[in-house]
C-alpha cells in the first residue's frame, strides 16, 4: 500500500505502489520524456518494502520524519532481481537508470514539482477538488526545458494548496500518525516475538498480514482491534513523546511571459500559507 497501513486498518482507501509507479511512468510519457526516463519512473519505487513508509518507522528513522529507507536499498535490491538482464537485453544501461538525478522530471528535491509528487497527490484530489478543477490543474502542466511547471498561476495555487491540505489533514494529520504508530508497534512486536523476520518485508503485504492476523499474541490483538475502529482513541500517556511526520509541500514554478517564477513570488499569500502548515507540522503528535 502507498499509505503503508493496510486499507482494513486505515481511515482512507489507499492504492498500491504498483499503481503509483505505472502512473508516474504514464505521466512522464505524457510530458514527452525519453523511454529511459519512463523506465526509471516505473522502477523508482520497486525497492519499497511491505507497508511502505511504516517500514521506515520499523527499520530506519520514520518517527523523526525521515521516510527514505527504500532509497537507501534501491540499487542493491534491483541488482538482485531479473531487471538488470531485461534492461541489458533491450539496450538500456542499469547504472544510468539507477542514477535518478539523470532524470529531471521523475524526482526533485522539495519544493519542486516532479512526476512522483504529482501522481501520489493527484490520486487523492477527488476528496478536495471537482473533476473540472482536476482537469484544469493537470491541463496546465507542461515540460519546460526539463522542468515540470504550470502555465497558469491559479492552477498552480489550487494544486499546491491542495497538496498542503493533504499534508496537514491527511499525511501528517493526527489520525494518520496514530494509525502509523499503532501499526508500527504491531510490526515491531511481531519481529520481537519472532513470528516475522526482516526478509518477510520483501514479500507482499498479504503474506505478512496473514501471519500477523493468525497470531495469538495479546499485544498484537489489542493493537489490531484499536486499528479496526473508525477513529483511533487517544494514545497519550505520562510517558508520551512526540512523533513527527515528514513535511511535504511544493512551491511550483509558473511560466509567465517566457519567465519562470515561483508561485510564492507571484502570490505572496501562498508563502504565508506554507509557513503556517510548516508550523503545524512542527508541533508533532503526542503518543
Amino acid at each position: 500500500s502507498q499509505f503503508g497501513v493496510p486499507n482494513k486498518y486505515y481511515h482512507w482507501k489507499g492504492f498500491s505502489r504498483y499503481e503509483h509507479s505505472v502512473g508516474v511512468m504514464l505521466l512522464l510519457r505524457k510530458l514527452g520524456t525519453s523511454l529511459e526516463e519512463q523506465l526509471a519512473g516505473l522502477l523508482h519505487d520497486v525497492s519499497t518494502l511491505a507497508f511502505s513508509h511504516v517500514a521506515d518507522w520499523v527499520f530506519a528513522e520514520g518517527t523523526k520524519g525521515k521516510e527514505s529507507y527504500h532509497d537507501q536499498i534501491h540499487e542493491s535490491f534491483i541488482k538482485r532481481t531479473e531487471v538488470p538482464k531485461l534492461l541489458e537485453k533491450y539496450g538500456f544501461s542499469l547504472e544510468r537508470i539507477l542514477q535518478q538525478n539523470n532524470f529531471t522530471l521523475l524526482e526533485q528535491e522539495v519544493p519542486e514539482l516532479c512526476a512522483d509528487r504529482i501522481d501520489y497527490s493527484a490520486r487523492q484530489w477527488k476528496d478536495y477538488l471537482s473533476n473540472q478543477e482536476i482537469t484544469f490543474c493537470l491541463g496546465s502542466l507542461t515540460n519546460f526545458n526539463g522542468e515540470i511547471v504550470f502555465l497558469d498561476k491559479n492552477a498552480a495555487f489550487k494544486f499546491a494548496h491542495t497538496f498542503l491540505m493533504l499534508q496537514t489533514e491527511f499525511w501528517g494529520g493526527e489520525e494518520a500518525v496514530k494509525r502509523y504508530y499503532l501499526f508500527f508497534q504491531t510490526l515491531k512486536r511481531a519481529l520481537k516475538i519472532k513470528i516475522l523476520k526482516r526478509k518477510d518485508f520483501f514479500k507482499d503485504e498479504k503474506y505478512v498480514m496473514k501471519i500477523i492476523s493468525q497470531c495469538e499474541d495479546a499485544e498484537i490483538i489489542k493493537s489490531l482491534k484499536m486499528l479496526s475502529k473508525k477513529s483511533v482513541p487517544n494514545l497519550e500517556t505520562k510517558k508520551s513523546s512526540k512523533i513527527f511526520k515528514k513535511f511535504r509541500y511544493i512551491d511550483p514554478k509558473v511560466l509567465e511571459n517566457g519567465k519562470l517564477l515561483r508561485l510564492s513570488r507571484l502570490m505572496p499569500k501562498f508563502g504565508k500559507i506554507i509557513n503556517e502548515h510548516r508550523r503545524i507540522n512542527k508541533v508533532g503528535v503526542k503518543i
